[in-house]
């Protein structure tokens, strides 16, 4: 559940007998600590030691934890150890204090300040050209405050007199106001990515984890915490130490939103149940990829305009992170280097941050991930290869001193800012393999790498966290499981993408061949909708705008886009008819991703309103209201026994996700065993079965059978001949989805029936024997 001022801890009790009835085992919420004024997601904290009085307080804290302890649910909270929010210093008493008293603050060791360069530099000011110069005189001293506009900042004891000029004053402090442009390259503290308004926390100081960590042991010492959710740990200096040190004050359940790449596992030695889920999305997503669809789409994406060197395009967005957005942070890395001139260190260390295939290492046990990127640096920038040799001998001499923490904790800002925020809104080739954690140069996942992993996952992180859609994900499971069905039609859709585009594209390629799949994947939406989204895509990619430097005309066409297309009448129902096309396709991608994401291994996490179909994008469009009262109408229906149709009400889908999440209540599912199909259309049929007991290697009681490409099954003839035959032992299959037992076909209890009569109804079976 997304909280905020809207949606508050009351409501979120209030939803909790829904909840229950649905089968969640848990509530896991956004962040409850004091948040920025009007803040819509919790993740800039201003106060750790409290709950958000926005949020109703502690006292409704409690409320909804008891609430939840009735009906025998948990609480899993997200908390943000990384960064606090100083967009309003008088609303973070730390940081207010930082400010006022500078070094002698007590709070001066919460926060990751370079006082060696004098005062903290606030990029806050007006810029016309002139370095934030006019702005100076707009400041005023009203109420024993440093004034700017509508903010507020703290004066230094008796640094200030009646009569004193404001700029006299403002030079008397320990901070200076600065140009807002100057963030990016002479920032004097470390913040969360590129974001001034949050400033980096010093956790890794015990005195420092403690207050930050307070509020939240004191729940869990009290009963009233199950579990969290640690936000953005490659951020830390030491994240392996963080997650010993949490384990140590918090026996619950600890998961890390880490993102890690295809094949990387987390560090053996850190003692946490696992990732948030990102890998395993890849995966559950990709084995519904048709990945022959991947040459037309290439072929498409060039005939437009759209690089498809994936690789290159990330190195390139990575240098652009390096050089412009993280300046201030590559500086500060190339000022640990004594004895090397700053420019050729500032160019060896950019280089290597850019080099890493994951996001960061983890030196001692990371310390082949960091050979690579030393090895890729040297190959892509041989003129600043002694200097990297220097940096590379140092590290490795000293893997717990600075240069060593900057450097890993700065490459996992690179990889985010060069990866999901740039090149995969440059990349646009199929956007449903752009995604948080994804490989978009990988179209899908193949049913062996599937089981795989999958199995992996069962021996190593059983009690990780997995994932479908998240507040961070660029477009919801539905949106992605519709699109996964255009890579069975690729001729179809790049014929109708270069009429469109012919008719009425954005100018900037990448862009437009994006806002064509977004309006596909997302459709009906609205125009405010996709104007929003288009905007916020036009400039991560940094292409003909950005955040940074807007274009306000370019800016103006992307706007004015989406009303054109919706009101162009032809347009519109040729988007629509291309729609109506693989919208059943759809649906059954997305039964069949849910379904495998509820039974396999793994801990499971249902975003907010996801039980029905969701054609959310990225936020904050994911984080719109919920229509809950029509959820509830559903439930009530299927709790008669009511089986649903496979139709734009999506309640088939809160079907598969209640039957799953009973099911799980009722057996404890462990093990994993992928089951073969037989037939001429084995390959369209993917299931595995899970156990029961200490190591699930007793007979299985679950079966999880889902459908791949159906409109290339469908094509093909069907299922035909194709059978799928099930784990022998003693009692009868049943289909909780249909309320179908399956009769032995042979004494010994063998079982193999065949795939058109088991998915007749839904595109999906969940088979257990009880």
């Amino acid at each position: 559940m997304q909280l905020h001022p809207g949606w508050t801890l009351a409501d979120a009790a209030g939803l909790t007998g829904y909840l229950d009835r649905l089968g969640a085992g848990a509530v896991y919420t956004s962040p409850l600590l004091a948040a920025g004024a009007g803040s819509t997601h919790g993740y800039d904290v201003v106060d750790p030691t409290r709950v958000s009085p926005a949020l109703g307080g502690d006292r409704a804290r409690r409320a909804l934890v008891a609430r939840l302890r009735e009906l025998g649910m948990g609480i899993v909270v997200d908390i943000v150890p990384n960064h606090m929010s100083v967009a309003d210093a008088a609303a973070n008493p730390w940081w207010w204090d930082v400010l006022r008293l500078g070094r002698e603050s007590r709070y001066a060791c919460c926060f990751d300040v370079d006082w060696s360069r004098g005062p903290i530099l606030l990029p806050v000011l007006a810029d016309e050209g002139d370095d934030g110069a006019a702005a100076l005189d707009e400041l005023t001293v009203a109420d024993g405050c440093l004034c700017y506009g509508d903010r507020r900042f703290p004066l230094a004891p008796d640094s200030h007199a009646a009569g004193d000029d404001p700029r006299t004053v403002h030079a008397r402090q320990h901070y200076r106001l600065v140009s807002w442009r100057r963030g990016a390259a002479e920032l004097t503290y470390r913040r969360f990515f590129d974001v001034s308004d949050l400033a980096a926390v010093r956790v890794e100081d015990p005195a420092v984890f403690t207050a930050a960590h307070g509020e939240i042991l004191r729940w869990a010492r009290a009963g009233e915490l199950d579990g969290v959710r640690v936000d953005h740990p490659d951020g830390l200096s030491d994240p392996g130490g963080y997650a010993r040190r949490l384990r140590a004050a918090f026996g619950g359940w600890i998961v890390l939103e880490k993102i890690l790449a295809a094949g990387e596992s987390l560090p053996a030695s850190w003692p946490v149940a696992g990732t948030t889920g990102y890998d395993a999305l890849r995966e559950v997503c990709g084995v519904f990829i048709d990945p022959d669809g991947a040459e037309p789409l290439t072929e498409l994406a060039a005939s437009l305009g759209v690089r498809t060197d994936v690789a290159e395009v990330e190195r390139e967005c990575r240098r652009h992170v390096t050089d412009r957005l993280l300046a201030a942070e590559v500086d500060r890395i190339a000022a640990l280097l004594p004895g090397t001139g700053r420019e050729r260190a500032r160019e060896a260390v950019a280089a290597l941050l850019a080099a890493f295939d994951v996001y960061r290492s983890y030196l001692p046990e990371g310390e082949e991930a960091w050979a690579r990127a030393v090895r890729r640096a040297r190959r892509c920038r041989p003129g600043v290869a002694d200097t990297l040799a220097r940096i590379d001998a140092a590290v490795r001499a000293d893997p717990g001193g600075e240069p060593a923490h900057r450097i890993q904790q700065t490459s996992g800002m690179v990889a985010a800012k060069g990866g999901e925020d740039t090149a995969l809104y440059r990349c646009t080739r199929f956007i449903a393999l752009n995604e948080v954690g994804g490989a978009p140069e990988r179209f899908g996942v193949p049913v062996a790498e599937f089981h795989a992993r999958a199995a992996e996952r069962e021996a190593s992180w059983p009690a990780a966290m997995t994932t479908l859609s998240t507040h961070d994900t660029k477009r919801s499971e539905d949106v992605r499981a519709r699109l996964a069905a255009i890579a069975e039609l690729p001729g179809e859709f790049a014929a109708a993408a270069r009429r469109w585009t012919q008719r009425l594209g954005l100018p900037e390629p990448a862009l437009n061949l994006l806002a064509w799949q977004t309006l596909v994947g997302a459709w009906p939406i609205s125009a405010a909708r996709l104007r929003g989204y288009l905007e916020k895509a036009a400039r991560e990619a940094k292409l003909r705008t950005s955040w940074l430097d807007p274009d306000p005309e370019f800016e103006a066409e992307v706007r004015a886009w989406p009303e054109r297309v919706l009101i162009d009448r032809e347009l519109s129902e040729d988007v629509a008819a291309f729609v109506a096309r693989i919208r059943r396709p759809g649906w059954s991608n997305s039964l069949g991703q849910k379904l495998v994401q509820l039974t396999a291994p793994g801990v499971p996490d249902v975003y907010q309103g996801s039980e029905l179909w969701d054609f959310s994008l990225v936020d904050p469009d994911n984080r719109r209201p919920v229509d809950y009262p029509q959820r509830e109408v559903f439930l009530e229906r299927l709790e008669t026994g009511w089986l649903p149709p496979v139709d734009a009400t999506g309640a088939v889908k809160m079907h598969v996700v209640r039957q799953a999440l009973h099911l799980r209540r009722r057996r404890a599912l462990t093990g994993y065993r992928p089951l073969p199909a037989v037939g001429a259309a084995a390959g369209h049929l993917l299931a595995f079965a899970r156990g029961e007991g200490r190591h699930g290697d007793g007979n299985p009681v679950a079966v999880t059978v889902a459908t791949r490409l159906p409109i290339g099954l469908a094509a093909g003839g069907g299922w035909r001949d194709t059978v799928l035959p099930l784990p022998s032992g003693p009692g009868a299959w049943t289909d909780l989805l249909t309320g179908r037992t399956l009769a032995p076909e042979r004494t010994d209890g063998f079982t193999a029936p065949r795939a058109a009569d088991l998915l007749d109804r839904y595109p999906v079976a969940l088979l257990v024997r009880e």
